[in-house]
């Protein structure tokens, strides 16, 4: 009868071999080539959506250079048109929209104080006008489309011997070195 080293020299490679088998088989299962077509076509529908979700995340950050040039070019052009520099420009602009309009002012008051844009200063104006109502109706309608920036913030309506008084609550700003002029 053959001796157990002998038995171990004849079997030893075959179950090195065996063992080696084993090995790859686990390493192919757990791979994505051990895989079924239907799990790898999911994963790869999973990866593709994400990757598409990715995508249109930062699509709005793509040329972020240029769009913050050009937004700081628009932002000049703005304050520029429509934003004055002196109290007298705001007097005078209201006071043309008043004629163009046929609307009387009973009463403005101006107050102004710092506004929370750096470079501008923000400006409150009170009116108490007095027209009809389809003259009122356009000094309103021609306020908001002025070219100078006029924020429209409160409306009260009165009567007065047949015409409307009417008391308005405007906002506009200020560029910086505004003087009181």
């Amino acid at each position: 009868m053959a001796s157990i080293r002998e038995v171990r020299k004849t079997w030893m490679p075959v179950v090195i071999t065996l063992v080696v088998l084993d090995l790859a088989g686990i390493s192919y299962l757990l791979s994505p080539a051990g895989r079924s077509r239907q799990a790898r076509q999911r994963d790869y529908y999973e990866q593709r959506a994400r990757l598409t979700a990715k995508r249109q995340e930062v699509l709005p950050t793509r040329g972020m250079d240029t769009k913050l040039v050009q937004a700081s070019s628009d932002i000049s052009k703005f304050y520029g048109q429509r934003f004055p520099t002196k109290y007298s420009q705001v007097a005078e602009e209201l006071g043309k929209v008043a004629a163009d309009t046929g609307v009387h002012f009973a009463g403005v008051k101006y107050d102004d104080k710092d506004a929370p844009i750096e470079g501008l200063r923000k400006m409150s104006i009170e009116i108490s006008l007095s027209g009809d109502y389809l003259q009122e109706v356009k000094f309103i309608n021609q306020l908001e489309r002025d070219k100078m920036f006029f924020l429209i913030d409160g409306i009260a309506l009165g009567e007065q011997q047949g015409n409307v008084r009417l008391q308005l609550k405007l906002e506009t700003y200020l560029r910086s070195g505004a003087e009181s002029s």
